[in-house]
């Protein structure tokens, strides 16, 4: 006998393809849902790696900028320790200059000329004092001159005092050298 299907079977069809459409697309769903969150947790990932890496940096830069303080604190006491080393060090070179100025002005002091005060600014010598006449003043900026450790001697002031007591003539006088830049031991020059 043959058999004949009078049930409908379109409708079951459809219906079947229905439910694969409905499958289909809730796997899609799922496997879209199943991707979103694996690229948002890869992303969370990737996104705490960098601040991670950020934070470490941060710290490094921190660290690198205290030690650059210190190294610039350092560089200003080496700065300071160099400057009072300098000091000291052109101190201890000028400290014998002022023994042999001091017998340079008492070798080059003629007879009959006395200094009442002796100033040093520097290169820049005043010498006060009294003679008992022009000439011996003359003579002692002469010897000044010729001098190897005082240099370019300049008369300021010269006066003639009325010595009460003896009745003599007596001359005060300012008088203005250089120290010599250019002197070797033993009060001579430089070449």
């Amino acid at each position: 006998m043959a058999r004949i299907n009078l049930l409908p079977w379109r409708q079951e069809r459809r219906a079947e393809q229905q439910k694969q459409l409905l499958s289909i697309t809730g796997l899609s769903v799922v496997l879209m849902l199943l991707i979103i969150v694996a690229v948002h947790l890869e992303i969370s990932r990737q996104v705490s790696g960098q601040n991670a890496r950020n934070t470490y940096i941060s710290a490094e830069i921190h660290k690198v900028e205290k030690q650059l303080t210190e190294i610039q604190d350092l560089e200003k006491a080496k700065a300071q320790l160099l400057a009072r080393m300098k000091i000291i060090q052109q101190l201890q070179q000028n400290r014998p200059e002022i023994v042999h100025l001091f017998d340079e002005i008492a070798r080059q002091i003629p007879e009959g000329v006395y200094l009442r005060s002796f100033q040093q600014t520097g290169k820049q010598l005043k010498l006060e004092g009294v003679a008992q006449s022009n000439a011996r003043v003359s003579a002692f900026m002469r010897n000044i001159a010729t001098s190897g450790w005082m240099t370019d001697p300049k008369l300021d002031v010269i006066q003639t005092d009325k010595d009460k007591k003896n009745a003599e003539n007596t001359r005060t006088f300012v008088l203005h050298a250089m120290q010599a830049s250019d002197v070797k031991k033993g009060g001579k020059t430089k070449p």
